[in-house]
């Protein structure tokens, strides 16, 4: 099993050490490789992705190289911040890139996308967790992704609070079960369809 997850915080840079989002993918992360899984984090912020909704959107796009190693991996984990109550324009981005797959094929007729588990992880200050992740749900599932019961780890603070995740001296109880949960229901779903892949066209 292999893992790629996408950090769509809006810090790029020295700046993301201090990012949440990072935080929060850094326990999925180390969960991960606690049962032997392969994960690497991308930020997006780092790279240029172009505005489109094609794979490959000309000379400077770097997204066709992160599309790459989102279909070499097993399990896609999408990571973001919530800000104004929305997930971050820059994993809406890398949604709307995604929504290419919708008309990339197998040669069996299954979106490329097909048999590649998804789970999500959001950050912030606000409330909106469910809200993202409904969002992000719908959007992972529309592109080919299958997600598994309780795909989701999240952490709220409270309303306008200036403490962030990332400055809790350790992630509260909930928060690490549910990653623990997140992880074990991913792979278990991830292996289960390595094994008897979604039917293509007869």
């Amino acid at each position: 099993m292999k893992a790629i997850a996408l950090n769509a915080t809006l810090k790029s840079g020295a700046d993301r050490s201090t990012s949440s989002t990072g935080h929060m993918l850094g326990l999925i992360a180390s969960e991960l490789q606690r049962h032997k899984v392969e994960c690497e984090v991308v930020a997006l912020a780092d790279h240029a992705i172009q505005p489109g909704v094609t794979s490959d959107e000309g000379e400077g796009d770097e997204w066709p190289m992160i599309r790459d190693k989102i279909l070499a991996a097993d399990i896609l984990i999408l990571g973001t911040p919530i800000w104004l109550g929305q997930p971050s324009s820059v994993c809406k981005r890398a949604l709307e890139r995604m929504d290419a797959f919708l008309a990339e094929t197998d040669d069996q007729g299954r979106m490329v996308s097909y048999g590649r588990i998804a789970a999500v992880a959001v950050v912030g200050n606000e409330d909106g967790a469910h809200h993202v992740s409904a969002e992000l749900y719908q959007a992972l599932n529309d592109v080919g992704f299958t997600l598994a019961p309780n795909a989701v780890a999240y952490w709220v603070g409270e309303a306008m609070s200036a403490t962030n995740f990332i400055d809790l001296p350790e992630p509260p109880q909930k928060v690490q079960s549910a990653i623990d949960v997140m992880v074990r229901n991913t792979l278990h779903l991830a292996r289960l369809i390595a094994t008897d892949p979604y039917p293509g066209r007869k």
